[in-house]
């Protein structure tokens, strides 16, 4: 059974919580480490930190650059572990902040972060469509190491800059030229989908960056009914086998697709926490069964931020969550943008 934990501050809080859960390092299958600025200035240390931690467990990691933290701490940690590792894929060797290593547990394909270089650094320098385009090539590559193809894919996670809002609507066409796959219904299957802004890239020109998950078993859409995801290249959520992947949720109206409650983080949260309650009915699923929540919160969210605690013990009693600050979120009057995680028990 997959062991989800939420994200600490540095590798000795994350060591402490791995021993805490009673799982040790070799049953690690996915690591997010959220990095600030400072962090990223001093980002060696970081390294070093993370090798002692491991000590030599190979396991994928994905750097994603912040713009703050709602805890202590210049980094945080998230750790993902399965008893006994699950099964270890090395596709190619290091390239930069590109970890070549993937590993599938439980049914999930755990990939590194991804960023638009190769073993020279940057590649298509200032072109928005071609940095993403690679980078979903490089999680296909990766993919087919595991005998997968890009269909796998059953959420993705982007993080691009405030100035690139205008240039987003252009990642649909790799989307829809590289991804989707039939589902167990045999209806057409996109992954899952977040767009998060963060104004400091992990690597310096990046004009974008990856994380990725994919599964080994079918897959099949989860949509409640709402028709505006029926032209998008990802869905509200992807079941695959035990698992109900799902896309980011912002306080956005499906039927009109205007932003809603602008100005007020506890009424987006609300509205927020109820789309993902009603994509989880849809999947026969309850609020309790959710097993992880990242929750991407605006600067201007943050202060209002520690009073959304009993509103989502309401909805989701003690799923994890990582808390971390972004730059802006694609809908400028968004506050906060929600990624849940959800098994069937």
């Amino acid at each position: 059974m997959t062991v989800y934990l939420p994200a600490v501050p540095g590798y000795e809080e994350a060591a402490a919580l791995l021993d805490t859960a009673g799982l040790a390092v070799g049953d690690l299958v996915h690591v997010v480490e959220y990095v600030t600025a400072g962090a990223l200035d001093g980002y060696a240390s970081v390294s070093a930190a993370r090798e002692g931690f491991l000590g030599g467990h190979a396991v994928p990691v994905a750097t994603v650059a912040v713009a703050g933290l709602l805890g202590p701490g210049p980094y945080a940690v998230e750790l993902t572990a399965f008893p006994g590792g699950g099964d270890l894929v090395v596709a190619h060797p290091d390239t930069g902040f590109h970890r070549g290593s993937l590993r599938v547990a439980g049914g999930v394909v755990y990939l590194p972060g991804i960023q638009p270089c190769d073993a020279e650094g940057l590649v298509h320098a200032g072109d928005f469509r071609a940095q993403y385009g690679y980078c979903l090539d490089r999680a296909a590559e990766l993919l087919k190491a595991a005998g997968l193809g890009p269909g796998a894919l059953v959420r993705t996670i982007d993080y691009t800059a405030t100035a690139t809002r205008a240039e987003y609507p252009r990642c649909g066409r790799p989307r829809r030229e590289l991804l989707g796959g039939t589902g167990a219904d045999g209806l057409p299957v996109f992954p899952g989908a977040a767009g998060i802004l963060v104004d400091r890239p992990v690597l310096a020109g990046a004009m974008v960056s990856l994380d990725a998950l994919a599964s080994t078993a079918p897959s099949r859409t989860v949509n409640p009914g709402w028709s505006r995801y029926e032209t998008l290249t990802y869905r509200p959520g992807v079941a695959a086998g035990d698992t109900l992947f799902m896309s980011g949720f912002g306080a956005l109206e499906p039927a009109t697709q205007e932003v809603v409650f602008a100005g007020d983080l506890a009424a987006q949260a609300g509205f927020v926490y109820a789309g993902i309650a009603a994509v989880l009915r849809e999947a026969g699923l309850r609020g309790a069964d959710v097993v992880r929540l990242v929750e991407y919160v605006t600067p201007e969210g943050v202060a209002a931020h520690p009073d959304l605690a009993a509103l989502r013990a309401r909805h989701f009693g003690r799923a994890p969550v990582s808390a971390v600050v972004c730059s802006a979120l694609l809908r400028p009057e968004f506050l906060i943008e929600v990624v849940p995680v959800a098994v069937r028990p």
